[in-house]
């Protein structure tokens, strides 16, 4: 089993204690989440997935949000989420493209299995053969007269 020291597990109790929160004062999921980097707190936050009625306003989704709202930018490179629970797909991929460096997690999805809180099926479901998962999804590769989309992107990159 991994050491936790005491910043960490500081960061942790504060996850858990947002999601505590979450479950006392609103009666909802049981996740919270901090960003942090060199030190200083960027965003604490809660799953307000029912709140805000947006199945993507995940606790680690809404930390992301929140961190690259106050600093003007997408970019969190060196940065590390305490979350109370193990990230969802969703979470994880938004936190690589955001270019957190590490996460902390409290709870696993053994932890959460019995509670139907895992994030296990997510995994499950993309680690399948496209033709495999539950949700089609088909490539059709439709482009319009004129400029490709992509190249346009490109030219605008300068």
């Amino acid at each position: 089993m991994t050491t936790i020291d005491d910043t960490t597990e500081k960061y942790l109790l504060d996850a858990i204690g947002l999601a505590m929160g979450n479950v006392r004062d609103r009666k909802t999921w049981p996740f919270g989440a901090v960003l942090v980097r060199d030190g200083k707190v960027l965003a604490r936050s809660v799953n307000e997935v029912d709140a805000l009625c947006d199945p993507s306003a995940h606790a680690e989704m809404q930390a992301v949000r929140d961190a690259c709202r106050v600093q003007g930018s997408t970019d969190l490179s060196g940065s590390t989420v305490y979350a109370s629970g193990y990230p969802c797909p969703m979470c994880l991929t938004a936190m690589y493209l955001a270019g957190v460096k590490e996460v902390y997690y409290a709870y696993s999805n053994e932890d959460g299995a019995p509670y139907d809180l895992s994030a296990e099926r997510g995994y499950v479901e993309i680690a399948r053969p496209v033709e495999q998962r539950e949700m089609k999804i088909t490539s059709l590769p439709v482009r319009p007269e004129g400029e490709d989309l992509y190249e346009a992107w490109r030219k605008a990159q300068g």
